[in-house]
């Protein structure tokens, strides 16, 4: 199975904090960590870890953040000649305060991410694609536009996204934050739309009839950084495979979850043999 992911790539400086700030509250006694992450690249890498061969679109920066940003992707073997280097604009970057309970707060600094253009895509992309919004808007819908085959948009963070660029998603993924945004929007294109609620587990829905519904196994959380992008990676591997709708979400939900075990976005991505380990449990 061959997938195209178009979409951002980043370094993530995550602190490890007794509790996340309020407003103007200055949080001491933190751990500082370094990982690979961008949700780009992060959906790429789980995608592959759960058996698809993947090709990664997006931009670095001209530094040293470029090869810590790039180095599990390239570890693991997903194919990079679609990652183009910027000489002016530095690497993507995500703040990222973690709790001890898993949640977190994020800022993130987009650099070369959104520098991006549509002439680095390809003429036409011959395989299924997965998009999320952390790249312009335009370049996003030019991608979508050159598919031919099956398309997932996760509408992540939540901005407006044309009509067109609805009616031509096989597959939606958003969490109940975005959910809200987008409001019916979401079931205008008619393809199928999932809906995650982080713990409470995930929901699919067909022209906004609820077809399938699944839960996560129980799980002791460490960071839920790159939680829902293990589990876009394992919806998209899990549908193409033709599982049924539940069966793939509970497929998803089951990545999701083991990935939020860990620390760091990339580092906590699970491999195939995990996740259906898990399952079987």
């Amino acid at each position: 199975m061959n997938v195209t992911v178009v979409g951002s790539i980043n370094l993530d400086l995550v602190a490890s904090a007794p509790h996340l700030p309020a407003a103007g509250e200055t949080v001491t006694g933190a751990t500082l960590a370094r990982h690979p992450g961008g949700k780009g690249a992060n959906q790429a890498l789980a995608a592959h870890k759960l058996g698809a061969e993947v090709l990664l679109i997006g931009r670095v920066g001209d530094d040293t953040m470029a090869d810590e940003a790039l180095a599990l992707l390239e570890a693991f073997g997903v194919e990079l000649s679609g990652v183009q280097t910027d000489v002016e604009a530095p690497t993507g970057v995500a703040l990222i305060a973690v709790d001890p309970s898993g949640e977190n707060q994020i800022v993130v600094a987009a650099g070369a991410n959104h520098t991006i253009t549509q002439e680095q895509l390809w003429a036409r992309i011959e395989t299924p694609l997965i998009v999320q919004l952390e790249l312009p808007i335009a370049v996003v819908e030019a991608a979508v536009g050159r598919a031919t085959e099956f398309v997932c948009a996760n509408l992540a963070p939540a901005q407006p996204v044309s009509e067109q660029l609805l009616r031509r998603c096989d597959l939606i993924v958003v969490n109940e934050i975005e959910a809200a945004f987008y409001g019916d929007l979401l079931h205008r294109g008619g393809g199928r739309v999932v809906v995650t609620y982080g713990a409470a587990g995930a929901v699919m829905f067909q022209r906004g009839e609820e077809v399938a519904r699944a839960a996560p196994p129980e799980v002791t959380a460490v960071d839920a950084t790159g939680a829902g992008d293990a589990f876009v990676g394992a919806i998209v591997v899990a549908l193409l495979e033709g599982l049924e709708p539940a069966d793939a979400l509970a497929f998803a939900c089951t990545a999701g979850a083991l990935a939020a075990t860990k620390a760091g976005a990339q580092p906590s991505l699970p491999t195939r043999a995990e996740v259906e380990a898990l399952l079987r449990a």
